[in-house]
């Protein structure tokens, strides 16, 4: 496999690139993202067989059932990160290893409706909190600790759609080379 070939794998939709001017509709357009999100991931894995749900989406990747209960988990994060946001002055976040999570008992053999629930119910609260936001909540920012670079909260939702989508397409492209789609 090339490293172009790789790099599709890894990245389907390419890489997140925030406006730089981020407007009123970028918004909106994010949150509607984020409020469906639940719901097309379920329809898209609920008919997954365990050896489904437990095939690497890429080499030395993720199973969808990672991928699923880390979509859990990132998106826990991200809520936390938005509440700190809002009640303190650019606070330095906790950072947390990823691929370790990816790698604990829950993540690579627990059922995914755990995950999936989790991801409805966690959406639900951003998004009602999201859609209330201010022009002063989204220029709020919180300092991710690996950057030290403050990531506004404006940002963090358009990122937050685009992982949302990222890895929707790492288990909807391996369905579709499989033909399980």
């Amino acid at each position: 496999m090339t490293e172009q070939q790789l790099e599709k794998l890894k990245y389907p939709i390419g890489q997140f690139e925030c406006p730089q001017n981020v407007t009123e509709q970028d918004i909106k357009n994010w949150i509607a993202i984020l409020e469906h999100f639940p719901n097309r991931l379920e329809n898209l894995v609920k008919n997954l067989t365990d050896d489904q749900l437990d095939t690497v989406y890429r080499p030395d990747g993720w199973t969808i059932r990672q991928v699923v209960h880390h979509v859990s988990d990132s998106h826990h994060h991200s809520y936390t990160r938005f509440k700190w946001a809002l009640t303190e002055d650019k606070p330095l976040i906790k950072a947390y290893f990823e691929d370790r999570w990816a790698e604990l008992v829950d993540s690579k053999s627990a059922p995914i409706d755990m995950s999936i629930n989790h991801i409805k119910a966690i959406h639900f609260k951003l998004v009602y909190l999201l859609r209330t936001l201010s022009q002063d909540d989204l220029n709020k920012s919180f300092v991710h600790p690996e950057t030290k670079s403050e990531i506004l909260l404006s940002y963090n939702i358009g990122n937050y759609a685009w992982h949302s989508n990222h890895h929707y397409a790492h288990i909807e492209n391996l369905m579709k080379q499989n033909h399980w789609i």
